[in-house]
């Protein structure tokens, strides 16, 4: 009878699908574009946890799942496998139909720019960003009426002040990196994990840019953690453990984000879940423990004339309104004050997806590059090229340095053209249809409808990009002579809206820069006196070591942020030039 009953649920809802998917292929029909049928949503939320577990082994079938919309669009990120085709098929604009939602993809730069512009005819669609919520509303799920009350204090902390501890940062940390590194190249032994010692360098200039105190490098090689304490545990006998104990909660709490996302943080301190859910709760809760003491403590500077730390929660403090610092001394549950600039429970929130943006991009980014750099030495030489006239030690010196560092960057933008952290950048039209358009056409688009611009295609488009495919730095650099820096290099801007890895218009990324700084700081401190290279295996020739490292950075998967599924597969060395 539960089987009859459960065939009879599944057979109902199978038919719903259909009828649903013809509504919407009608509803679609009726902009004139392409149209591909997709019988099951991207979005549904049982086919998202599922996905995963089903597809390898869907693809153990002797079965090209690519000649299929099911197998090709179904995917998570299947804009990096697909890489422009269906545009090329289909043209500039064409759109997926489920039997929820129309998806609509845009590979147009003047209909992309468009769609920027018009924020409130084309939305954030913020409620597909509410997993970000782990500690308070936050600016990438504000509707488009809040989001300027949260930029405006988000900008405030990213200025040349933060930009100039972020560098120095940085370049300690490649220097303590670097010490990891050397010795094992003397004694042949290779880099254990170069993806895991990126994720450790961008955590510790993180965590320190939050709580201005420097963490001690330890990379995959070191087996042992002596001076770290254990994650989540807060450690109150020095200031030193105190700041350890922050940045160590802080790891567990970017290394498993996922979790808290989907998971009330509640639940993971009930008495019978495992105990790594535990863990989990408990460096959770000490993160916001710090974070509460932090605001704390910059509000008592404030109100004895102090200057605060400097960090993240300074600018925050700073940008609330004065007589409510005054009235939170006392008061136990700061939570329910409301503030002119940031509520409590924003700032919290925005404090945690500044770390969560901030962590993977920039470590995923950094793993990218350095096995490029390995597939690709006479780069490192060509990098090296403009820093052999600066000084041995760079630190402190982000003012003159970094706008001087132009091959730095076109190897951060060269990799981010290529593996963007993100492939697609959501819209979703107002409750009103919507005219758009692309080309010479005019398209009338329903509301409620999802417009995707395609930002993978048009950052590997053939209009736009001279052999789209190869990863080639070089491409940013244009001779300038009467540039007014020391060198007469400059970064080439691309046209319009053919290129965003920090998103476009009035809501682009706040931290454009301080990624920038941080990567600009790594290559220069990296490659001015050492090489990364990739380790053959036997019996390899250079183009089969080149060719096997290029394929682990094309074997990726998208999870929340595009990654390299196994970046370890491929060892690296480094040594002295």
């Amino acid at each position: 009878m539960i089987l009859q009953l459960l065939g009879l649920l599944a057979l109902a809802y199978f038919a719903w699908s259909l009828v649903a998917l013809e509504i919407n292929y009608r509803r679609a029909s009726a902009m004139g574009i392409p149209l591909v049928r997709l019988y099951i949503d991207p979005q549904n939320l049982l086919w998202m946890v599922c996905e995963p577990i089903i597809w390898p082994w869907l693809d153990r079938l002797p079965i090209n799942w690519n000649n299929y919309s099911f197998g090709r669009y179904s995917r998570r990120g299947w804009y990096f496998a697909d890489r422009g085709k269906s545009h090329q098929l289909y043209g500039s604009v064409w759109a997926i139909v489920s039997p929820r939602h129309i998806y609509i993809n845009v590979a147009d730069p003047e209909a992309i720019h468009d769609i920027f512009q018009r924020r409130m005819d084309f939305i954030r669609p913020s409620e597909m960003y509410k997993v970000l919520e782990v500690y308070g509303p936050c600016i990438s799920t504000a509707s488009w009426t809040d989001w300027p009350r949260h930029r405006k204090v988000l900008a405030t902390p990213f200025n040349e002040g933060i930009m100039s501890f972020v560098w120095d940062e940085s370049v300690e940390q490649t220097r303590q990196m670097l010490n990891v590194w050397l010795p094992l190249s003397h004694s042949d032994h290779q880099i254990p994990s170069v993806a895991k010692d990126t994720r450790t360098l961008s955590l510790n200039v993180l965590a320190a840019t939050g709580f201005r105190k420097s963490f001690p490098f330890h990379g995959s090689a070191n087996n042992e953690s002596s001076s770290r304490g254990q994650p989540g545990q807060i450690v109150h006998e020095s200031d030193q453990n105190e700041s350890v104990g922050y940045r160590d909660a802080l790891q567990m709490v970017l290394d498993n984000c996922i979790l808290l996302m989907v998971m009330p943080r509640r639940w993971l301190t009930l008495p019978f879940v495992p105990n790594s859910w535990r863990r989990l709760g408990t460096a959770a809760a000490d993160f916001q423990q710090y974070m509460v003491q932090m605001l704390d403590e910059e509000i008592k500077a404030l109100n004895t004339g102090k200057p605060g730390t400097g960090g993240l929660m300074t600018s925050f403090v700073r940008a609330m309104d004065l007589q409510q610092k005054e009235d939170i001394q006392g008061k136990p549950d700061l939570k329910t004050l409301p503030l002119k600039g940031l509520t409590i429970d924003e700032i919290f929130g925005n404090i945690f997806v500044i770390n969560f943006a901030g962590h993977d991009t920039t470590a995923n980014t950094l793993s990218f590059a350095l096995l490029l750099l390995a597939a690709y030495p006479e780069v490192q030489d060509w990098v090296a090229g403009e820093l052999q006239a600066l000084s041995d030690d760079i630190k402190g010196h982000y003012a003159d340095i970094f706008p001087r560092l132009s091959r730095c960057r076109a190897v951060m933008l060269e990799t981010l053209r290529l593996f963007p952290p993100i492939l697609s950048l959501p819209k979703w039209t107002s409750d009103k249809p919507q005219l758009l358009s692309v080309g010479d056409r005019n398209i009338m688009i329903p509301s409620k409808v999802g417009v995707h611009p395609s930002l993978l295609t048009m950052h590997i488009h053939p209009q736009y990009w001279e052999d789209p495919m190869t990863w080639k730095p070089s491409r940013w650099i244009q001779i300038h002579p009467t540039a007014t820096l020391n060198s007469n290099e400059q970064i080439v801007t691309p046209p319009r809206c053919t290129y965003f890895p920090w998103s476009a218009g009035p809501q682009n990324c706040p931290g454009n820069k301080f990624s920038q700084v941080e990567f600009v700081a790594v290559m220069a401190s990296l490659l001015r006196s050492h090489r990364v290279y990739a380790i053959p295996n036997l019996g390899e020739t250079t183009q089969e070591t080149r060719a096997r490292v290029l394929a682990t950075t094309r074997n990726v998967d998208m999870q929340l942020l595009l990654r390299m599924k196994d970046a370890d597969q491929v060892r690296l060395m480094c040594r002295r030039a």
